[in-house]
């Protein structure tokens, strides 16, 4: 039956789609069709049933493909990234639409001139030193503000969230010393916090194995997560150990977000390193637990086994005391440098999850001067037999020839716990990316069609419902974003059209850069960012933020 008109308003038609529509539920075929970019029909089946099918002025045929939300990174580290690189196919070819950023407690604002200084030091690793953009911005609202501007006036390439780093806060108003906070500093903290809320941000975020995060104690954490609560966010803790006392680091996080009546979303929530094997059950009891006395809990994880971050990370708290620079002074004494080799090979150090480091477990994945190119691709322990010197020397050479800007994978995970966790009601998808290095991890470029690839089409871990559910509707409602994570009628034209049978990660441990396959097109606000298989010029992302409570 030819098309007749149900709407005169139609830019787009996606006609014959199986639409999985991020709740959950079964799918169906639909036309779906689009303008002003909100989703302004949905007729379903309507060429079985003799209904009337939409038209528009443009039609993509979908048969045989998947129509999904598009995907909700819950864990992304593209802070500089999405003003440093207008093309973005990093995110935008999985099918990401919106990325969650300001993560595990630093990053560029709230800042002054020196924390600023201090904290583009720090994360170096993570996002580059910044020396090829305008940082101007102070505040959240400014930082957001940029983001919506982005590119020349045109905007970013998808859209993002902001987490207020709370290392960064206490930065800001304690410094980067080991010690509580005073009343008048925690008073700075609340309003800060407050301020970032106000103008825009979704919550909090922590990172407790780095400094100066780490420093603040559980009730300085509350006072902050109390503040949270009261604008309706949420807090989003990379908490105090990932190895060693993990349940009890989850524990905590658990207890003071329900004292202070405050959301809780764990960041990367894995059980790592020899001491967790085969644990994840006893922390998804412990989730379950509370959840069933009335907690609201998500948590959010990467499809991979290894972690990333930077090596200056894994160094004891105590080292770290006083910033970047004391900590280079402190790697260039002797005394310190042996006092902090022997925390790290042999007590076990809190920056590495208080387990010995694994030399064999620590590769090289980027560093930020070329003079150090070589030893990227290698482990520590490969690296340090190929020189002739001892792992500790290889790790300290790096540090101090690099900066503290070398990052790392971590090969500590166990596939098991990864299973068990993803398939929790209350799990999300967060790829984590960090995007820097000539090697990073593959899940910057990978995490989404390896859920839907691996863990659905060729384990079946998940169902492709229940996985879409994971990576679309269940992350917007923990935004509290009110039409955006569904197909629906009326919300957002943020969708992903994938196939099924082939969708997969390009990308590797060994090129990790390589994009997906079977993601032909993605759409945010209804433009086209991936079309074809290939990226436009289209910069359609902006800064989402909070919705008032």
């Amino acid at each position: 039956m030819d098309p007749v008109d149900v709407t005169d308003r139609a830019d787009l038609v996606l006609r014959d789609a199986e639409v999985v529509d991020g709740t959950g539920a079964p799918s169906y075929r639909a036309d779906v069709a689009v303008e002003d970019g909100r989703i302004v029909s949905i007729v379903q089946e309507a060429w079985a049933a003799g209904c009337q099918r939409p038209r528009a002025r443009r039609e993509i045929d979908a048969e045989g493909l998947v129509l999904a939300p598009g995907f909700i990174d819950m864990h992304a580290h593209s802070d500089l990234a999405l003003l440093r690189d207008p093309d973005h196919s990093a995110k935008a070819a999985q099918g990401v639409t919106l990325e969650v950023i300001g993560q595990d407690g630093l990053s560029y604002a709230p800042v002054d001139e020196r924390t600023l200084a201090e904290v583009r030091r720090a994360i170096a690793g993570w996002n580059g030193p910044g020396d090829d953009l305008d940082l101007s911005w102070r505040s959240v609202g400014e930082y957001l503000d940029r983001l919506d501007h982005g590119f020349d006036g045109r905007g970013i390439a998808v859209n993002a969230a902001y987490l207020i780093p709370q290392g960064t806060v206490r930065a800001l108003a304690v410094g980067w010393d080991d010690r509580p906070a005073t009343p008048a500093e925690l008073d700075r903290m609340r309003r800060l916090v407050a301020e970032g809320l106000e103008q825009g941000a979704v919550g909090l975020s922590s990172g407790l194995t780095y400094t100066p995060g780490m420093y603040a104690d559980g009730a300085e954490l509350t006072e902050l997560c109390r503040v949270v609560a009261s604008y309706g966010g949420y807090y989003c803790p990379h908490h105090r150990s990932y190895g060693a006392g993990a349940l009890e680091a989850y524990e905590e996080m658990v207890a003071l977000t329900r004292e202070a009546g405050c959301p809780l979303h764990l960041a990367h929530a894995t059980m790592n390193f020899g001491v967790n094997r085969d644990r994840a059950p006893e922390l998804l009891a412990l989730l379950d637990k509370a959840l069933a006395a009335g907690a609201d809990i998500t948590l959010d994880t990467y499809p991979y086994t290894p972690g990333c971050t930077t090596l200056a990370a894994l160094l004891p708290s105590w080292a770290s005391e006083g910033g970047p620079e004391a900590v280079l002074g402190r790697l260039a004494d002797e005394e310190s440098a042996e006092r902090i080799r022997h925390h790290l090979e042999v007590t076990g150090s809190d920056g590495c999850h208080g387990v010995p480091v694994e030399w064999e477990t620590i590769e090289i994945s980027g560093v930020g001067d070329p003079a150090l190119a070589g030893y990227v691709g290698r482990t520590v322990l490969q690296a340090a037999r190929e020189r002739g010197e001892t792992p500790w020397t290889v790790a300290r050479r790096l540090l101090t020839g690099d900066r503290l800007g070398t990052t790392i994978l971590q090969h500590v995970g166990h596939e098991e716990n990864v299973r068990t966790i993803m398939r929790h009601p209350a799990h999300t998808g967060g790829s984590d990316g960090i995007l820097q290095g000539s090697k990073p991890h593959p899940r910057a470029y990978g995490t989404f069609p390896r859920y839907l690839g691996t863990y659905v089409r060729e384990l079946g871990v998940l169902s492709l419902e229940e996985c879409v559910a994971h990576l679309t509707g269940r992350p917007a409602a923990r935004l509290r974003l009110p039409d955006r994570g569904l197909v629906r009628e009326g919300y957002r034209a943020d969708l992903v059209l994938f196939d099924p049978a082939t969708v997969a990660p390009g990308a590797t441990f060994e090129d990790p850069r390589r994009l997906p396959t079977g993601i032909p097109h993605v759409l945010i606000d209804g433009r086209f960012v991936i079309e074809d298989g290939r990226r436009t010029d289209v910069l359609a992302g902006r800064a989402v933020r909070r919705t008032p409570v």
